[in-house]
């Protein structure tokens, strides 16, 4: 029994001095392979590694105005491994201008790993962004006094112009989020928020450089290691060309003082986006430098939602602009021809349901019908479409094959713009009402949606997308707000024809209404130009005053521009759509206004719109 005794402490301590090794063993191997906490230390010791930024790419119009462009500035660096107990905080602060408060809050901020994800104590941290040259030149020839700190020099995005900031966007500090995407950036990188500056950021940013240098026992920079063999130069961005035209953003900011609403201009040949207005808008060197948090703060708490980008995320009725597609798909599948006819008794009066329409001649056929934008005519061209079960079998499929040409159209999804924020509007189809009817419903339910009514939502790129398409005779090209990235082809997304399911006969029909409303329809105004431009008004019901709507383009046969107007609580299409849609079609195509037409834009620039927060 003693032997069986020994022989099983023997085991139990020769077990627990193996266990003993093995730990010993994996916290060695953790320590030396798996861990680079000895190594962070050695090298920080050793190397001081420095992170050149590299300039962000230039932003200029179509016509090579620069409208962004890059200025000096400075942010304090720290490593936290190289304080320990050598700062003088009490002078490190009067330096700096902060309270020892905001020094601790600073310091902390840093340590935060849930807001600071990328911290390590053997690295520079952001302690304070974005100093003036003239700070910078206070603190120069005294930062040497504060072990652990240093300048490290960036650039600062400076706009040109108080103009276009939807579409440049803004560039501010990295969010953990962003840190957590994209392993190139660091905790006081900066990355595009909005706008092209977010679309196009991995061409605009370039790529970081770094210089490895030596250090000696006490700290001190000697030189750059192995002569700089290792180092690396930063890539500076790549600039772009926008399509924007500097001097037609000017003008269409302009006419909107004082309105809510957009123009939206494109080049119908490439799809190139001539301008984007929204508006109310800001100044976009708002967001620059150290009151970008603050200014940002009160833009999206302003009632009246600047930061918002109303030509691609206002998702509003068409109204009559919207009678273009209708009359494009009822010809195509042959529920009329040139010549069918139909009534409006002050418009569609059938089994006790009344939309009603403005005082004109009638019965008329599709080209008059365009010209007076008579809502009679295209209620009764979708009555007849969902309701020919001879030709689709049920409601259902009638509604789906409309929702298929309102979709080949550029409606219902959205475009692909390079932007971001675009939102789709809405093209409801036969499920859409299936679920809103219970399956019982017909033409008359739905026969607002003719007349760009009801369910129906689009943003004002789509509009404008619609005169381009029609511009075109049935096709249009990916709308785009960057026209060139420097050394690099333009994306295929923007130079790809895309073809709607209408008939070009039908088209040239439409051409032909759109005109005719500009010789003495809705759009006369139009009329008044040396120029051949055709048009389309709508006038959106609202359950405040109506909008102001307007969709056209110009010259007819070989089209430059396609335009579209929206003014929210405007009144008629002809009200402010038409005189900004053709002041617009005016600036692009002649280079400058008329004087009297200088008149009239100053005219309309003073008018103001009365808005309650009721409309918000």
């Amino acid at each position: 029994m003693k032997d069986l005794g020994f022989g099983y402490r023997r085991y139990v301590i020769g077990g627990v001095a193996v266990l003993i090794v093995v730990i010993y063993t994996l916290r060695l191997f953790m320590l030396q392979i798996t861990s680079d906490d000895y190594k962070k230390s050695a090298d920080s010791n050793a190397f001081f590694k420095k992170v050149e930024y590299p300039s962000r790419g230039n932003i200029t119009d179509r016509n090579g105005k620069l409208m962004v462009f890059n200025q000096p500035s400075y942010d304090i660096m720290v490593v936290m491994n190289e304080i320990r107990n050598r700062l003088d905080t009490a002078r490190f602060c009067e330096v700096m201008g902060i309270s020892r408060e905001e020094f601790d809050r600073r310091m902390e901020t840093i340590k935060d790993r849930s807001r600071n994800p990328g911290y390590s104590r053997y690295t520079q941290q952001l302690f304070m962004s974005q100093l003036s040259d003239k700070d910078f030149s206070v603190l120069q020839e005294k930062m040497f006094r504060f072990p652990g700190f240093y300048v490290q020099k960036r650039t600062v995005r400076q706009y040109s112009y108080p103009l276009a900031a939807h579409v440049l966007g803004d560039v501010a500090e990295v969010s953990p989020a962003d840190i957590e995407e994209d392993d190139y950036y660091q905790p006081g990188d900066y990355i595009g928020k909005l706008g092209v500056e977010r679309k196009y950021e991995k061409a605009l940013r370039g790529e970081k450089g770094i210089q490895i240098l030596l250090r000696d026992a006490h700290g001190r920079i000697q030189g750059r290691y192995q002569d700089g063999a290792l180092d690396r130069r930063a890539v500076p961005g790549k600039n772009l060309t926008l399509s924007i035209d500097l001097e037609l953003q000017k003008l269409g900011e302009r006419l909107l003082e004082g309105k809510i609403g957009s123009i939206v201009a494109i080049e119908p040949s490439t799809g190139e986006v001539l301008c984007m207005v929204s508006s109310p808008s800001y100044d976009p060197r708002m967001m620059v430098g150290r009151q970008r948090s603050k200014n940002h703060r009160l833009l999206s708490q302003d009632v009246w939602k600047p930061l918002l980008n109303r030509s691609i995320m206002g998702q509003y009725p068409p109204g009559s602009t919207f009678k273009t597609t209708q009359g494009l798909t009822f010809m195509t599948e042959g529920i009329i021809n040139s010549q069918t006819m139909y009534s409006c008794a002050h418009g569609f009066n059938f089994k006790g349901l009344h939309v009603g329409c403005h005082g004109h001649a009638a019965p008329l056929p599709l080209v008059p019908a365009l010209s007076t934008s008579c809502n009679g005519y295209f209620c009764w061209g979708l009555y007849h479409m969902i309701g020919n079960k001879k030709k689709y079998g049920s409601v259902q499929n009638a509604m789906n094959t409309w929702r298929d040409y309102m979709v080949s159209m550029g409606f219902g999804y959205k475009l692909g713009i390079d932007l971001p924020g675009e939102k789709r509007g809405l093209i409801p189809n036969a499920q859409f009402y299936d679920n809103a009817y219970r399956g019982s419903w017909n033409g008359l339910t739905i026969i607002s949606i003719a007349i760009g009514q009801g369910e129906v939502n689009a943003t004002p790129l789509q509009i404008a997308n619609l005169g381009a398409t029609i511009a075109n005779r049935g096709y249009y090209y990916v709308p785009h707000v960057v026209r060139k990235v420097q050394g690099e082809p333009l994306d295929t997304t923007y130079t790809s024809r895309h073809y709607t399911m209408a008939d070009k006969a039908a088209y040239d029909f439409v051409v032909q209404g759109m005109r005719s409303s500009v010789l003495g329809g809705t759009c006369h105004e139009l009329g008044k130009y040396d120029f051949v431009a055709c048009g389309k008004t709508g006038t959106a019901q609202n359950k405040g005053h109506d909008h102001s709507v307007f969709m056209g383009f110009a010259p007819m046969d070989e089209p430059r521009i396609a335009v579209a107007v929206y003014v929210e609580n405007g009144g008629w299409g002809a009200t402010y759509g038409v005189p900004i849609g053709g002041l617009i079609m005016e600036q692009y195509l002649k280079g400058k206004l008329s004087e009297a037409s200088e008149a009239k834009a100053q005219t309309i620039q003073e008018k103001r719109i009365a808005y309650g927060t009721a409309d918000r």
